[in-house]
């Protein structure tokens, strides 16, 4: 099957976060066991959901992993002129939710198997489809348990979010925290009486607001990175059940998304300390069973690749360019990289079109990655 018509079928499944991805994992299982390559296949604890490692070529510690995630953004609210779970083609363009990020890569790289099978490759090539990685790239985590327990690993991993095929090894971190202020409630008329929970959300968020400046300083920045600073930003926040009651419940969701080199855990800690020293004993002055918790959402590590290394080489012979960048969105690369896989990312499509209505990957696009990964096997086959 070419990469189009794979592309086809994987957009048909719907495999929104919020959806199993099983019946994508299970025609993929399929197309390759047609081909003669064993899958393991990782569930979740609920078995709703799975992860997909393959591997070919010979045996052998080392080879290259091309990794890439079957999940996809929801489209509720979007104004599709297109059914986005059904590929069209439309003046050179791919349409379908998941076209750019990123069953477009998954596409090539299922179009690419019989080639690699059919060549002399000295070290191995892994395979990896993960689930649940748009809310936190929490699946791949499974995969890894899995791939450390393994006597054999991949010395590199390629995965392929969109970059419209530029060698790109770096990308910022990102941690989700939720905060839950609990004031007292009483009558607006007497206010000073209970401990308005709102008032003292806005008083943490305006701290998280200070501290943000402080890390965009310019000593601080770097300039592989846009924005070239890590950011702070409160993304929603609820409270308050009418106007004439002090309230007594507000929470708040924050990120912090920071360079490589720079620990969200420490702005987090900051602002729980801040809660601890400057708001909780004004608040226990007036109740005593006031509080605010914090509780983290998700997160995953940033990726910084060096360039001499043997990943970043790879991956500047495999474009032709050494011209390497950084993404502000994420990947499942920090991950890999934390369990001793150098990474580096590189796939078809453009984050421009990811995530909106009508997203589309162009036919030129898929067609440079079939080529990408024939120069991949074309250097697989060369003895170390």
């Amino acid at each position: 099957m070419t990469s189009r018509e794979l592309l086809e079928q994987l957009v048909a499944f719907d495999t929104t976060s919020r959806e199993s991805n099983l019946a994508l994992i299970e025609f993929v299982k399929g197309y390759l066991a047609g081909l003669g390559v064993n899958c393991e296949i990782i569930h979740n604890d609920e078995r709703s959901k799975a992860n997909l490692y393959a591997r070919l070529g010979p045996a052998g510690n080392g080879g290259v992993m091309l990794s890439g995630h079957s999940d996809v953004v929801p489209v509720d609210g979007q104004n599709w002129s297109m059914p986005p779970f059904t590929l069209t083609g439309r003046d050179g363009k791919l349409y379908g939710r998941g076209t750019a990020d990123m069953k477009g890569f998954i596409a090539c790289v299922l179009a690419a198997v019989p080639h690699f099978l059919a060549q002399p490759l000295t070290q191995p090539l892994h395979l990896a489809i993960s689930y649940d990685e748009e809310v936190g790239c929490l699946g791949v985590r499974t995969l890894l348990d899995a791939l450390s327990r393994l006597p054999e690993k991949p010395a590199i991993c390629l995965i392929g979010e969109p970059t419209e095929l530029k060698p790109v090894i770096g990308h910022k971190g990102k941690l989700a925290i939720r905060c839950e202020v609990q004031g007292a409630a009483c009558h607006s008329a007497y206010a000073p009486q209970g401990v308005n929970a709102i008032e003292y959300a806005a008083k943490l968020i305006h701290h998280l607001t200070l501290m943000g400046q402080r890390l965009a300083a310019p000593q601080r920045q770097d300039a592989r990175f846009d924005p070239p600073f890590t950011t702070v930003q409160t993304g929603v926040i609820q409270g308050g059940r009418a106007l004439n009651i002090v309230p007594a419940e507000c929470q708040f969701d924050f990120e912090v998304r920071t360079l490589p080199q720079d620990d969200a855990q420490e702005v987090a800690r900051a602002l729980e300390r801040y809660a601890q020293r400057e708001l909780l004993p004004q608040m226990h002055a007036v109740n005593r069973d006031t509080t605010i918790r914090f509780s983290p959402i998700s997160g995953y590590p940033g990726l910084d690749t060096a360039p001499h290394s043997a990943a970043a080489q790879l991956l500047a012979h495999l474009t032709g360019s050494d011209a390497f960048s950084t993404v502000a969105f994420g990947t499942e690369g920090g991950l890999f990289h934390q369990a001793g896989i150098p990474s580096v990312i590189c796939g078809p499509g453009s984050m421009v079109q990811g995530h909106k209505p009508d997203e589309f990957i162009t036919v030129e696009q898929l067609d440079a990655c079939d080529g990408l990964l024939r120069r991949l096997a074309a250097w697989m086959c060369q003895k170390a």
